[in-house]
């Protein structure tokens, strides 16, 4: 797992030129087919060798293919929530939510049932393939146009050196780590912190997730009435209210932290995703940039969160969340609505 997360990380700043140079729809589709060859080679080594080593390889390109698949999708939901004129960005990441619980389930199922890992990888690679393959055909051209005006431009100021690009990256990077952190550890912190059992400490993290589904979906049209700095400036002094609830309140008080706490990690990652493409001229190399910030402190924030745990327990290093959100209520403006062009 680490493997795939340092090969993903790795591929996230070169994800913008390669989909400038191949546009989206095929950059999506390398993607798809990295990541599907690597799950079934995962599959496969598990199965017949049980040799860690054998995994790798594959692992290697699951991270790979997630990355440019990744980056390519944002970009295409920027290019549809520009085209609508309303925001809708939210609801993709909603999707995404979902996604990982009804995967999850399914594993689950797979477990259950004895079937072996390279039989339920293999089917799963196949149906993604399929729909990832199926309606990549309905990508939007104005992405690819728009990828090829950004080779055309080439502006030599590079997007890392982009002062409100990078502070976007700040309300990305603790939007993820604010999710990542709940996602990570917040069943533990409770059956550690609270006293609660197993099944009662994994129910924290559904409180968690199932909001935070609900917010993408129904706050969405709430960014177009107050905007994207007043949202983000609500929703992350709301994440703080509810981290703080989990840390020093009761039992019942610690699942409506959960609950505040998930309605607050909704929309800092979509919104900045839109932030980053508000100019379609610079849209991929902006997200590349931002993307990197974003998910590097998804994966690389709870281990670090975990290890300052084994010193003052997980409950409490879980106020470093409230810490990380005033943060983003000060890097919140970065994310305002500019017009086309705008630096």
């Amino acid at each position: 797992m680490l493997v795939a997360s340092l090969a993903s990380v790795c591929t996230l700043p070169l994800s913008g030129a390669v989909i400038r140079r191949l546009g989206p729809r095929r950059t999506e589709r390398i993607g798809l087919i990295l990541a599907c060859a690597g799950l079934i080679g995962a599959g496969a080594a598990t199965s017949l060798s049980g040799e860690v080593a054998l995994v790798v390889p594959a692992m290697v390109l699951i991270g790979v293919g997630i990355s440019l698949w990744d980056v390519t999708m944002n970009l295409q939901g920027a290019t549809v929530e520009k085209k609508l004129g309303y925001a809708i960005m939210p609801r993709y990441h909603a999707a995404f939510s979902a996604g990982t619980v009804l995967f999850a389930l399914i594993g689950a199922a797979m477990t259950g049932l004895h079937v072996p890992v390279g039989v339920h990888l293999l089917i799963t690679s196949a149906v993604v393939f399929v729909v990832g393959w199926a309606y990549s055909a309905r990508f939007d051209a104005d992405a690819d146009e728009a990828a090829d005006d950004e080779v055309v431009s080439a502006p030599a100021k590079s997007a890392w050196l982009e002062p409100r690009t990078l502070a976007i990256g700040v309300v990305v990077l603790i939007a993820a780590f604010t999710e990542g952190t709940a996602n990570d550890w917040i069943s533990i912190a409770m059956v550690d912190g609270h006293g609660v059992p197993h099944w009662a400490g994994v129910l924290g993290f559904a409180i968690f997730l199932g909001f935070m589904t609900l917010a993408r979906i129904f706050g969405t049209h709430l960014l177009d009435r107050f905007g994207r700095v007043t949202m983000l400036r609500i929703l992350f002094a709301i994440a703080l209210v509810g981290s703080l609830l989990v840390v020093f309140g009761n039992t019942p008080m610690a699942y409506l932290g959960a609950m505040l706490w998930g309605i607050g990690a909704s929309m800092g990652f979509p919104v900045g995703i839109s932030a980053a493409t508000d100019d379609p001229s610079r849209a991929t190399a902006r997200l590349s940039v931002v993307s990197t910030i974003g998910y590097t402190a998804f994966l690389g924030g709870p281990p670090l969160l975990g290890l300052l745990g084994e010193h003052v327990g997980i409950l409490h290093a879980l106020l470093v969340v409230g810490i990380a959100a005033v943060l983003a209520w000060l890097c919140a403006p970065a994310t305002a609505q500019r017009s086309t062009h705008a630096g």
